[in-house]
């Protein structure tokens, strides 16, 4: 549980980021890599990388945008931009196998570079996220892809109702400090990237029929974990996961929204440690 996290950089695609590490060999060739979403950043998921660091190696990246990550007006921020970004980081940290934890925008990312690199994966934890078959933008979405209206809906963003706004998806309510770190890193280089990359990127149910189809043939463990009072992503796409992933496991946390590993990380933890410390325990080491 107390395990230390080490920070450091990375350059990948021109963009500089933040990474946090853990475990007891950096050096590792296979390890569990955590995905992010929007807003987030790699710090949203500090407290699953100490409880599995005793297991193997934990990594987690700021997406170009995000966090702490360089967020360049002219860079393209996009499902295809950030899974090559992906891909290049991953090099960089000499990771050959990836044990993927996914969440939100994280699912589009890593599922497009699962796509493109599929013997590259060992298996897929997806938080809140997915395959969206069938899905529409919800409103907020719609909002930032709509030019002007989605300016000025993130001008007016301030703290205290950027705060509000996230404890809606989330019945049990959110840590302070979780919102504040959230809210201090979405400065307007951030909210540039969020309104590029919603635009970027075409409706999500025609574009998961084709991804759907990449992913199918491949039989990796997976485990689908949703907090069933999620107002972005509705809880009914958990079930649809087991459309593409023929393995995959579900487990609803009933009364936790968008952000379960933060409203209830005891809940993810009792799900996602067991199973990723299997697939851990079954490492291929070169």
């Amino acid at each position: 549980m107390d395990a230390p996290l080490h920070e450091s950089q990375l350059t990948a695609c021109g963009i500089r980021t933040r990474v946090l590490q853990g475990g007891v060999n950096l050096r590792a060739t296979e390890a569990v890599v955590f995905v992010h979403g929007n807003p987030g950043s790699g710090a949203d998921w500090g407290d699953l990388m100490r409880r599995l660091a005793p297991h193997g190696r934990v990594v987690a990246v700021d997406m170009p945008g995000f966090g702490k990550a360089d967020k360049p007006a002219d860079y393209p921020y996009s499902v295809e931009g950030g899974a090559t970004f992906l891909g290049e980081a991953l090099k960089q940290l000499g990771i050959s196998r990836a044990h993927l934890v996914l969440h939100d925008f994280g699912g589009p990312w890593g599922l497009m570079w699962t796509a493109m690199s599929p013997l590259s994966v060992g298996s897929l934890t997806l938080i809140n996220t997915g395959v969206l078959l069938g899905f529409r933008w919800h409103t907020m979405a719609r909002i930032w892809r709509t030019p002007i209206l989605g300016e000025l809906q993130q001008w007016l963003t301030h703290r205290a109702g950027f705060k509000w706004a996230l404890r809606q998806g989330s019945p049990r309510g959110l840590p302070d400090a979780f919102l504040d770190r959230m809210y201090d890193d979405f400065d307007a280089g951030t909210r540039r990237a969020v309104l590029k990359l919603y635009r970027a990127t075409s409706e999500p149910g025609p574009r998961a029929e084709l991804l759907a189809k990449l992913l199918r043939p491949h039989p990796w463990p997976t485990l689908v974990v949703w907090g069933t009072a999620d107002p972005y992503l509705p809880v009914t796409l958990a079930e649809r996961q087991k459309e593409v992933f023929a393995k995959a496991k579900v487990v609803l946390l009933p009364s936790s929204g968008h952000f379960p590993f933060a409203d209830d990380p005891e809940g993810v933890a009792q799900a996602v440690v067991p199973f990723l410390a299997q697939q851990l325990s079954h490492a291929h080491h070169p």
